[in-house]
């Protein structure tokens, strides 16, 4: 392949001559159209798995084979019994014909689309995805329009009844990731090729339209593109004024707009491509539907003052180093959001819209909350008159390694309508809201409520007031709705009942957290009293007997908190149709197995306390209803100073030693891990049996060392001895590390050790540990959205 090699020309300077303004480029390209309310189009809800095939080096990343959807023609039917009207679907270059041009192979995408179609569904084809195309060529090959057309021509005659069709997703970003910032084949960072990989995305798009369109006249172009805002300091106002112009160019290409007058002409003419220009002006292919893909990182803030952000957050242009952080988590007043930028598109072409992805990477409800405020967003802006056709759910069985950009196969994951970690794929609460969206009916009353992005906590950095404006939604979120149904914790007193709360504060949970005194799992009345008083849409028993060598002595006390209490409280629960969640633990095992336990493994306790656990299990879920008995072990928290890490802190900071069991092997669990985890099981609907613990076996005395080294402490002071040196009254199983047979949700325990020291750390500077509660969740970099970590 031979590249195209642009003009001589300069890396990114905002100042260059022929640079224009924001509002000349709007008064340029302006286009107000006013819809009529009530003549709209119903809205559609579409979705869509995620299916980049991007290269790394001489690598291709395939998300398809990531996720298994491959070999998975089944989700198809999964996909169906959403509710979903049509479906974005990979007919990808780089997978149809990998070697050479003209050599295709369909068996793959044979047997998918016509079994979208049998389910109903319409197919929106997609050729390139994030890519670079198949190693005969790339983004900055001379002829990579013509190649690239020659397939649309092909897939076109194979499937000429296809109506839908994106060719190139988000070419703008793909040239962005290619060609600027080298995170993607060809790896390059220079401005001249990063206009030669769009404009050859452009023209391929062109070309391939014309293409397809042979085939079938109705063919419909629906071109997505990610799409935000850019703010600044008044310093870094020039560079965001670039950016804001530059982030239209896929569409204004398209619709052949970038002519002399354009504030992006004289730019690109330096570098060369005048006369291609003038060739894409003559023959525009405007897109028949505007995808606009909208992520809570899509709008960005620049910042001059470096000293206020993180090493990792600096960069710059030419003339001015600067922090560029999302905007949600710094700006006054919050950025215009996903309703903002739809507004902006509408104003500028009056062409129909689709949000052609919605997802955001965070825990269960917020991902929830983002899916429903993109729907209630467009349902608002087709009542004002703007043409709104659908709604896409993106990522319909998750994503992997976006935190990485897709540039490492680091293995992390990002849960969407299913969890493709548990075989089949799980359903979650996406899945379920995307029926209610679908059909109707109530949202989830755990998922009610703003949004992290809408609450105070969204501010993660020092709150700078924008000078970059943009115009306002129209209508701002409205908090309340009236009273919500709680989520209802027993066991106010506990470590894991305060850390549920702590949880439930953070995630914009509703929650009522009760004592013994307002619920005793002794008393039926009072349990029925509590739950007919409060209205819960669910309840988690985190209170019970904990002392495990006292129960030996006190089984009766032991059983009736532990077993007894659990039954009565799951008896009412069921007897209410409400979903429960109570809590046990490895101790119903002996530890005789020699592997990891599984949920499947019968229980052999050897104490009291076990007992108690392997009997609550055992008749909570004999009663039926939608109880989900999780198994844990080994609680560690920054929180909670009585656990087994907090007397490894206090004791080597100390300077003793300290002595813990060498022959005693567990799975040590992260509370706030585990916390997270049994909220956004509970709100997926899981019942039954599960093991909740993070990644990883050790023994206690290892535990112990793997503290020290992460936080510094002289490890050689821990000292290994045997179990049975301590004279525990209660015998304890030898080898109980957890393990799972319904798909590991939980991060690896040197992921929750290097987190917890992290604030242990912190905690040192500023002892109000408990304003350090953001830190403690899983990691959740992921693309384009998440909550602090």
């Amino acid at each position: 392949m031979r590249p195209i090699i642009p003009a001589p020309g300069r890396r990114f300077q905002p100042h260059s001559a022929g640079w224009g303004t924001i509002a000349s480029a709007a008064a340029l390209n302006r286009r107000v159209v006013t819809g009529k309310p009530g003549s709209m189009p119903t809205l559609e809800l579409w979705g869509g798995h995620e299916c980049t095939v991007n290269r790394v080096g001489t690598a291709f990343h395939d998300q398809t084979v990531r996720s298994g959807h491959h070999d998975r023609i089944e989700d198809l039917d999964r996909f169906a019994e959403l509710g979903l009207k049509a479906l974005r679907y990979p007919v990808l270059w780089e997978r149809t014909a990998p070697d050479r041009p003209g050599e295709h192979d369909w068996r793959w995408t044979d047997a998918r689309l016509a079994r979208i179609r049998e389910l109903g569904m319409r197919p929106i084809l997609g050729l390139l995805h994030h890519g670079s195309g198949p190693r005969y060529t790339s983004l900055v090959d001379e002829g990579f329009a013509r190649l690239f057309a020659g397939y649309a021509r092909a897939a076109a005659e194979r499937y000429p009844w296809a109506r839908d069709w994106t060719p190139i997703n988000e070419p703008l970003t793909t040239a962005r990731f290619s060609a600027l910032y080298g995170h993607w084949y060809p790896h390059l960072a220079d401005e001249p090729f990063f206009w030669a990989a769009l404009l050859n995305q452009i023209d391929g798009t062109r070309l391939a339209m014309r293409e397809i369109r042979k085939v079938n006249p109705d063919a419909r172009l629906i071109q997505t593109e990610d799409l935000g805002r850019t703010y600044a300091t008044r310093l870094l106002a020039g560079q965001a004024e670039f950016e804001n112009c530059r982030r239209w160019m896929t569409w204004d290409l398209l619709a052949g707009r970038v002519t002399r007058g354009h504030p992006m002409f004289e730019r690109l003419a330096a570098c060369g491509f005048a006369d291609r220009l003038a060739a894409i002006a003559d023959d525009p292919c405007p897109p028949d539907i505007l995808g606009v893909n909208h992520y809570l990182t899509s709008e960005r803030f620049l910042d001059h003052r470096l000293d206020a952000y993180p090493p990792e957050r600096h960069g710059g242009n030419d003339q001015t180093a600067y922090a560029d952080v999302e905007a949600v988590r710094v700006v006054l007043p919050a950025p215009g959001g996903l309703e903002g930028v739809l507004e902006e598109a509408w104003a500028r072409y009056g062409l129909p819209l689709a949000v052609t992805e919605a997802h955001n990477g965070c825990t269960r409800e917020e991902q929830v909350r983002w899916l429903r405020e993109a729907w209630e967003t467009a349902e608002r802006l087709q009542g004002r008159g703007v043409d709104i056709r659908a709604v896409t759910a993106w990522a319909l069985l998750g994503t992997f390694d976006w935190n990485s950009l897709l540039t490492r196969a680091l293995g992390h994951y990002e849960v969407g309508a299913f969890d493709v970690r548990a075989e089949p794929p799980r359903p979650t609460a996406i899945a379920a809201e995307l029926k209610r969206l679908a059909q109707g009916g109530p949202p989830h009353p755990g998922t009610e409520g703003p949004g992290w992005w809408r609450r105070d906590i969204r501010l993660e950095f020092r709150p700078v007031f924008r000078h970059v404006e943009t115009p306002e939604p129209r209508s701002a979120w409205q908090a309340g709705r009236g009273a919500r149904q709680p989520l209802l914790i027993v066991g106010a007193t506990g470590t894991l009942g305060k850390a549920l709360a702590r949880a439930c504060e953070w995630r914009g949970i509703d929650y009522r957290l009760t004592s013994r005194a307002e619920l005793s799992l002794d008393d039926a009345d009072s349990i029925a009293a509590a739950l007919d008083g409060c209205g819960p849409w669910a309840v988690i028993n985190a209170a019970g007997w904990v002392r495990v060598d006292e129960a030996e002595a006190c089984a009766a006390d032991c059983l009736a908190a532990n077993a007894d209490g659990a039954v009565r409280l799951a008896r009412i629960c069921a007897e209410r149709g409400l979903p429960l969640v109570g809590y046990s633990s490895d101790l119903v095992f002996d530890g005789s197995a020699g592997r990891p336990y599984v949920e499947s493994d019968p229980p052999a306790p050897l104490n009291v306390y076990g007992e108690s656990k392997a009997r609550a299990e055992r008749e909570v879920l004999a009663l039926g209803g939608q109880a989900l008995m999780i198994r844990t072990a080994a609680f560690f928290s920054p929180f909670d100073p009585y656990n087994f890490a907090a007397h490894v802190v206090g004791t080597l900071s100390a300077g003793r030693e300290f002595v813990a069991a060498e022959d005693l092997v567990v799975s040590p669990t992260y509370v706030p891990d585990l916390v997270d985890a049994s909220l956004d099981l509970l709100l997926d609907g899981d019942a039954g049996l599960r093991h909740l613990a993070n990644a990883g076996e050790v023994s206690w005395a290892g535990f112990a060392r793997m503290i020290a080294a992460e936080l510094g402490l002289d490890a050689g002071r821990v000292l290994g001895v045997r179990a049975d040196s301590f004279g525990w009254a209660a015998a304890r199983p030898q080898h109980v590390p957890l393990s799972t047979e319904r798909g590991r949700v939980m991060p690896s325990l040197e992921n929750a050790v290097a987190r917890y020291a992290a604030i242990v750390r912190e905690a040192e500077f500023a002892p109000e540990a408990e304003a350090m509660a953001d830190l403690a969740h899983p990691e959740t970099l992921v693309r384009r959205g998440a909550p602090p970590t």
